[in-house]
């Protein structure tokens, strides 16, 4: 039930867009903040989670252009991810997850501000992460086979991961060719490599979150959402998908 209303909630807000969305996503990326340090160190938690709604809410008045933010935001979120498994003390530890969370509360709203195409994109991004996931999961189950990468997630398989990838691929391109004023605007070949690229992205951040829990000894990121785990525990994909599309947005308006 937790689940369910937390999803209404993001997709009504989503079609409603401005302030409202920016405001779930700021809040979001504050509560995985509080995950992460919750489960590096605890110490700084709260301060962190705080913080990073009080940048979030601080750079929607900001005069730079929204897709320099959301590249700024997915290169300082991917280079935190790349260094996590490298670094060892606590304070570096914390700034990745603090680079890690800010990509919810930039990225996103950048994406939904978009003039014409903003719904459309963070649906496409939203049927990408959910229809991977959901393949790859029967897939893996109804075909099983040689483990994708059993030493940081020992139940995906490779049948599940190209099963996934085949959906979210799929998926992403009905979203965009349903939508006539998006469709104009990119052609489908491009559509369906950003959607391929964009699933793959999406299981790369579920194996990520996976190698960040076993490090610190968490089987879950938190209790936030009772029965799901934590919002990191869920949006581990998203956060994949959000920081390739970030990076292709700020290209694109190069």
């Amino acid at each position: 039930m937790s689940a369910l209303v937390l999803a209404a909630t993001v997709l009504l807000a989503t079609v409603w867009g401005g302030w409202p969305f920016r405001v779930v996503w700021v809040l979001v990326a504050g509560l995985v903040a509080y995950e992460w340090l919750s489960m590096a160190s605890r110490d700084h938690a709260v301060a962190a989670a705080l913080g990073v709604v009080l940048t979030g809410l601080l750079l929607g008045f900001s005069p730079a252009s929204q897709p320099a933010l959301a590249g700024v935001a997915a290169v300082a979120a991917l280079v935190g991810a790349v260094m996590t498994p490298r670094v060892q003390g606590r304070l570096a530890l914390e700034l990745c997850g603090i680079a890690y969370a800010l990509a919810f509360a930039v990225i996103a709203p950048a994406l939904r501000s978009l003039p014409d195409i903003g719904l459309a994109l963070v649906f496409w991004s939203f049927a990408v992460v959910w229809f991977t996931d959901i393949a790859a999961y029967f897939t893996g189950r109804r075909l099983g086979g040689p483990k994708l990468m059993p030493s940081v997630s020992p139940g995906k398989t490779w049948s599940g991961a190209l099963g996934g990838t085949l959906a979210g691929t799929l998926c992403g391109y009905a979203v965009w060719a349903l939508t006539p004023a998006a469709e104009q605007i990119v052609a489908p070949a491009i559509v369906i490599a950003g959607s391929l690229a964009a699933s793959v992205f999406s299981q790369m951040g579920d194996l990520f979150e996976s190698a960040l829990k076993r490090r610190f000894g968490a089987k879950d990121s938190s209790r936030l959402i009772p029965g799901h785990g934590g919002f990191l525990d869920r949006l581990d994909g998203y956060w994949a998908v959000l920081v390739f599309a970030g990076l292709a947005l700020f290209v694109a308006h190069l």
